[in-house]
């Protein structure tokens, strides 16, 4: 583990697709992941509409689609060697596998679900800012 001693795990997520402020299925299987690694996970979403001031965007998402600019993106091993291969002038490199695990769809999650997640919201925004405990966390 590269930092032996921390105690927290900070998410910056835009709004939208799997990881939104509103998905369900995003804040359980955060939970899970918390209690599995026995971090807080604090996620900040940025406000809907507001993906493109998310820096990954901008660092990473612009240079991998000139990587594979004009090339089949088929089959996926393609698409894995290609986000692998790039790279930056500054240093930016990218690490990149295929997951091949099996995810069911048309999972439902209750209202009592949700509820029963260890979340503390924040006072600003709760909705798009929140921490997750693990178990026996305050």
């Amino acid at each position: 583990m590269a930092y032996p001693n921390a105690d927290r795990l900070l998410i910056c997520a835009d709004s939208g697709g799997s990881n939104g402020n509103r998905i369900r299925a995003w804040k359980i299987e955060l939970a899970k992941l918390a209690a599995e690694i026995g971090l807080k996970i604090t996620v900040c979403h940025l406000p809907p509409g507001t993906s493109k001031w998310n820096k990954i965007e901008h660092r990473l998402f612009s240079q991998i689609t000139l990587n594979w600019r004009g090339r089949p993106l088929r089959p996926h091993q393609v698409i894995v060697d290609l986000i692998r291969n790039t790279t930056t002038a500054t240093g930016l490199t990218v690490r990149c596998v295929l997951d091949t695990g099996l995810y069911p769809t048309g999972v439902r999650y209750t209202n009592k679900d949700i509820d029963a997640l260890p979340i503390s919201r924040h006072h600003f925004h709760g909705e798009w800012n929140y921490t997750i405990n693990p178990p026996d966390t305050p």
